[in-house]
């Protein structure tokens, strides 16, 4: 039984996260939304509500426990600032500038990024499942990013260089996260990440300073979507599933995010995606689960 709700929470999980970001590029268009009030605000909400769950729900002096030592206090102003607010930053203007579904595929790249940057330190050697994967990632970006065509882009230049630098911020918060994960809860670690980069954001766009007039019920609605759904319980969902399924089994099933936003993309906002940008999106899913079920295997056989 516990399997099967792990199962269900990183599915659902997965999928907000992916919906969420489409969700973002409508109220982008429908109600000129700014990006810096978009995602302060969703950092800020989102914290509180994921701290208000391990006071209620887990060990609450971990709530207060980490700015006990500089030595994990530190670390955790930087991975809110350069791990937590980047990624969420970098993806949002990567929406903004383009569509959820390639901003979402170019953050996938982030485990390239990592296998790129171990080798480099000398941490990790290339082997073959690394050139697989690398070979996939490369395919799919160029079929996505040109559909086909050398001479052109079918993705505004912004819209890249926003979701490759959403990649080197995933892969820096998923190296730099390890060591604080060890000592703290999950929920902690992210709420508190996210309440540092909120604060942040906040003395460039405070998060009261809002037209409310356009704000129509439906924006509402969709604003109410992101912050919650598309962040708060699809991360919160992701960090309860590893307490019934591994962790290579979560990251399996969470390749359901990039399908989920591409499939709102295309159908739901009607946005044209050429024959070959769905080859290249074909070839990025099929490295995030080459990835996920290589670990898997390698934690098989280590069981």
């Amino acid at each position: 039984m516990d399997r099967k709700k792990g199962i269900f929470l990183v599915i659902t999980g997965a999928a907000f996260w992916g919906i969420g970001g489409t969700v973002a590029k409508k109220l982008f268009q429908q109600a000129a939304i700014d990006i810096d009030w978009l995602v302060t605000t969703r950092l800020l909400i989102a914290g509180i509500l994921l701290l208000t769950i391990q006071f209620f729900s887990k060990d609450r002096s971990q709530i207060l426990g980490v700015w006990k030592t500089k030595k994990v206090a530190i670390p955790l102003i930087i991975f809110g600032l350069f791990g937590m607010l980047a990624v969420q930053y970098t993806y949002m203007a990567s929406i903004k500038h383009g569509n959820a579904a390639v901003a979402t595929l170019l953050q996938y790249l982030a485990p390239v990024m990592i296998i790129v940057f171990l080798i480099l330190r000398k941490k990790a050697v290339l082997t073959r499942k690394d050139m697989v994967t690398v070979s996939l990632a490369l395919a799919g970006c160029f079929f996505l990013l040109t559909n086909g065509s050398i001479s052109q882009l079918s993705v505004p230049t912004l819209a890249i260089v926003w979701g490759v630098l959403s990649g080197v911020a995933l892969a820096f918060y998923t190296l730099y996260a390890i060591p604080l994960l060890k000592q703290y809860d999950s929920l902690v670690i992210v709420g508190w990440a996210m309440i540092i980069g909120g604060f942040t954001l906040s003395f460039i766009h405070p998060p009261w300073q809002i037209d409310v007039k356009s704000l129509t019920l439906q924006t509402s609605l969709y604003l109410i979507f992101v912050i919650i759904f598309g962040t708060m319980i699809a991360f919160w969902f992701y960090i309860e599933s590893l307490q019934s399924l591994l962790p290579k089994e979560s990251s399996l099933l969470g390749s359901i995010e990039p399908l989920a936003a591409v499939l709102t993309t295309v159908f739901w906002l009607k946005e044209p995606f050429g024959i070959f940008q769905w080859v290249g999106t074909t070839c990025i899913i099929i490295m995030i689960l080459f990835l996920a079920l290589n670990k898997a295997d390698s934690l098989k056989g280590s069981h």
